[in-house]
């Protein structure tokens, strides 16, 4: 393996020389620069980081925990602080815990033995205790679209009160009253904030709040089919669901489907986030939007900021302003008679089939005789 001293000796120059030119020091003349720089290359030398860390007590490494990394909102989320980390030369360790507090711990106690330089995490819960082993170790954290009590760090989350307080006041401007409130786990600062919100809305209309249509349980597809089914089995017969996350929303729409509901002719249906890839195509839910991408950027900054300082910094939380993205899903392009041209399920479309495809090959060799063909590349 090349080391440092075998890069100096094909430089011609000391072993200080070659970690000056690495660490981008200002002190070593052009022509040397130049001379280690193509050592490196000649020779192929890697640096052993973690021997680096070890003396400057630094990996220029993060770690970002998040719940549900198949979701488009903590995708982009990700990308975010991603973009940001890379711009000032970190790199990210990202986790996924699926709301299991079990996970989580098993994450943090690798994030610690990572040794990376600081984290950014959606807690499972607000109890700061589940974060102890963070505290403990003094790792710089930053918490992202939640809360936690007891523990005064950088925050920042989008504004779920005033969004649910949106989605639910355009419901009741559109004539509902038996709106149903699915939502995420209890000890989710982000599923009590948009609860809180609904309940706002309601009562402003002078609509006491009925606990049946209040349901919590995960951020997830089967929740939104197993909470709507319940509403729907019970009798309920809500005219309309506001679903604290797209997930839900989904599960929702599975639901309504098996009973023969079409959205919004017979239930309007209203979220927070949205799947963008799709929207793009085919705009369909009525949404509160969140600025994912923004989100990740301002907890990376404020992770950064804190690393970075000379001096300790007051704990900062940024709220970021949301938008209300009115679609079909809410019923608002429902004609006078009652109609609308555009309802899921899509009434009359056959449903898909799914069709197994034969293996016809080695991947290698099929691959050999297709470039052997006329025409081929």
């Amino acid at each position: 393996m090349t080391t440092i001293r075998d890069v100096a000796r094909h430089a011609g120059v000391a072993p200080v020389t070659v970690s000056r030119v690495m660490n981008d020091a200002p002190n070593v003349n052009v022509a040397t620069r130049r001379r280690v720089e193509q050592a490196i290359l000649d020779l192929g030398y890697v640096p052993n980081v973690a021997a680096r860390s070890l003396r400057s007590r630094r990996t220029r490494s993060l770690a970002f925990v998040v719940p549900d990394i198949t979701n488009a909102f903590w995708t982009t989320v990700a990308r975010g602080a991603e973009d940001a980390a890379q711009s000032h030369g970190y790199s990210v360790l990202l986790c996924n815990t699926d709301e299991d507090s079990t996970k989580q711990q098993r994450y943090l106690d690798i994030i610690v033995s990572q040794r990376v330089d600081g984290i950014i995490i959606a807690p499972c819960s607000t109890d700061a205790d589940q974060l102890s082993t963070l505290r403990d170790h003094a790792i710089t954290t930053v918490v992202i679209d939640r809360r936690i009590e007891d523990w005064d760090v950088d925050t920042v989350c989008g504004d779920s009160l005033s969004g649910a307080y949106a989605l639910t006041r355009h419901l009741l401007d559109l004539g509902h009253t038996r709106i149903a409130m699915l939502s995420g786990p209890q000890d989710t600062s982000t599923a009590e904030d948009r609860i809180a919100g609904y309940r706002l809305a309601l009562e402003e209309s002078g609509i006491e709040p009925d606990p049946r249509l209040i349901r919590r349980g995960g951020y997830s597809m089967p929740t939104g089919r197993e909470l709507a089914g319940q509403l729907f089995d019970e009798g309920l017969a809500p005219t309309a669901i506001f679903a604290a996350n797209n997930s839900i929303a989904l599960g929702v729409v599975e639901a309504a489907g098996a009973r023969g509901l079409h959205i919004p002719a017979d239930l309007a249906l209203v979220c927070f986030d949205d799947y963008p890839y799709v929207a793009s195509f085919f705009p369909f839910l009525t949404i509160v939007a969140q600025p994912a991408y923004d989100m990740g950027k301002e907890a990376a900054r404020l992770l950064l900021d804190r690393l970075e300082s000379p001096v300790p910094l007051e704990p900062r939380h940024l709220v970021l302003p949301v938008q209300l993205v009115i679609r079909h899903s809410c019923g608002s392009a429902i004609g006078s008679g009652g109609s609308s041209g555009l309802n899921l399920p899509l009434k009359d479309l056959p449903g898909s089939r799914v069709v197994p495809v034969r293996p016809i090959g080695s991947g290698a060799a099929l691959a050999g005789a297709v470039r052997g063909l006329p025409g081929s590349a």
